[in-house]
């Protein structure tokens, strides 16, 4: 190509603009976070199948053991990967971060199809977990580059959903799916899906909103002049570990995640086998009305986001906001932990499970977006990368360890009732720990 094709073709892509970019991308991230929990959740429907496949003879008790060692490793190397990756997409960014992270999660999900035994499922589910991970301090790290402040809860929210529209999807369609194709194959489904999301995202997300040629100038305006001094030029140093965990927010933030986090994987875990020894219900059964938590997570993740915007743009603060939405969110949440320690019929309880879901993610889409809060993009993903760790811990201690020796003989009340005291060691921590709540950056004061 001569230097005049060259001219041209520089010229004509930099007149080429995208209004609302910043839409797509967080659209691209919300995708992913579908894929993400298809990916984790075909093991919860499918382990019954699989486990009979793979160790033959064993009782439904011995497989229900497997299945939460297998899950321990999944989310032991989950809250690694949380860390991990938190540094990783602050030192590579969010297009090569999600590259990377993605592409090793598709793949380990295809290699569940080809596992004999417990170390090869183990090996496969801690890669899998480990690489999912990145998908969070990558999302929040997004959020923090291409939204202002004012709009980061909403922005939290569509990538929210994506977790509880994956949990609604993974339900009904490997519910359906298993009715035609063996485990093996299903796993091998949803690993390309994943592998082909790379291509869009590749496209579209060439860079950060400081350097997009894509991005028209009243947006990039739009975004930037709503974020913290130092998210503005793209170019301040990130902090370090120790200079983060100096700050007594961020342990505040830490803590706030630990205690909320495991409410959402006891249910992510548990409501298929809780509909099976509760209620009796078979594959199809659970597949039939087991997404309706789902559903409520996804409206609840929507609500926060839209909740926090319009406090915002009324003119409350940030600290007035996020307070407000977190504590309306447990708040939502404690009746349902009452009455699901008393459940009556399937499908009333999973409309009872949908409401706490509602309230949980109306709360996580706000403690997620501290981070941000607090300070500059170039941190966020280490910080949302170390809470990530402390969340993935304690939901490994809480989920997979504590609750199947609680639930002996079907019995969820006592779980319920430490998921009360979970969410209310929330809004404490948030109040007493985190204290105010906006910048940190002395540059924006």
């Amino acid at each position: 190509m001569n230097e005049q094709s060259l001219a041209v073709s520089s010229e004509s892509e930099k007149r080429f603009r995208i209004k609302g970019l910043r839409w797509w991308v967080v659209a691209l991230v919300g995708l992913a976070t579908v894929i993400n929990y298809i990916d984790r959740q075909a093991l919860n429907i499918l382990y019954p199948e699989a486990f009979a496949d793979i160790f033959p003879g064993k009782s439904h008790e011995e497989h229900k053991e497997i299945y939460a060692f297998v899950s321990l490793i999944f989310i032991l190397a989950y809250a690694m990967g949380q860390a991990a990756f938190g540094k990783i997409f602050d030192w590579l960014g969010t297009r090569i971060g999600f590259v990377l992270s993605i592409g090793v999660w598709s793949a380990a999900t295809v290699a569940h199809a080809v596992a004999r035994g417990l170390f090869s499922f183990s090996l496969f589910r801690a890669i899998l977990g480990f690489a999912e991970a990145g998908n969070w301090p990558g999302a929040t790290k997004a959020n923090a580059e291409w939204f202002p402040i004012k709009e980061r809860a909403i922005a939290q929210g569509i990538f929210n959903s994506g977790a509880a529209i994956g949990g609604i999807l993974a339900i009904s369609l490997i519910g359906y799916l298993s009715i035609f194709l063996d485990w093996k194959m299903i796993f091998v489904i949803i690993g390309i899906a994943g592998l082909i999301w790379l291509f869009p995202w590749l496209i579209i997300v060439k860079g950060p909103p400081q350097v997009h040629n894509w991005l028209t100038d009243n947006e990039k305006e739009y975004i930037l002049s709503g974020q913290h001094k130092g998210d503005q030029t793209g170019t301040e140093a990130p902090l370090g570990v120790k200079e983060i965990l100096s700050k007594r927010q961020s342990w505040g933030i830490i803590i706030a995640s630990a205690v909320l986090d495991p409410i959402w994987w006891i249910f992510v875990f548990w409501i298929p086998t809780y509909l099976l020894e509760v209620f009796g219900l078979d594959i199809k059964g659970v597949a039939s009305i087991g997404w309706i938590p789902y559903g409520g997570a996804a409206l609840g993740a929507w609500f926060g986001g839209i909740l926090a915007h319009n406090r915002m743009s009324a003119g409350w603060s940030v600290n007035k906001t996020r307070k407000f939405v977190i504590t309306l969110g447990v708040l939502i949440m404690l009746p349902g932990f009452f009455a699901l320690g008393n459940p009556s019929d399937p499908l009333t309880t999973v409309f009872i499970m949908a409401a706490v879901c509602f309230g949980f993610q109306t709360t996580i889409n706000n403690v997620q977006t501290l981070p941000g809060d607090y300070f500059s993009g170039k941190s966020v993903g280490t910080l949302a990368g170390i809470a990530g760790m402390a969340a993935k811990l304690a939901a490994a201690a809480l989920a997979t360890v504590l609750v199947p020796m609680m639930t002996l003989g079907g019995n969820y009340a006592s779980v319920f009732i430490m998921c009360t005291v979970l969410a209310i060691l929330t809004v404490l921590t948030v109040f007493v720990v985190c204290g105010h709540i906006g910048s940190l950056d002395q540059t924006d004061n």
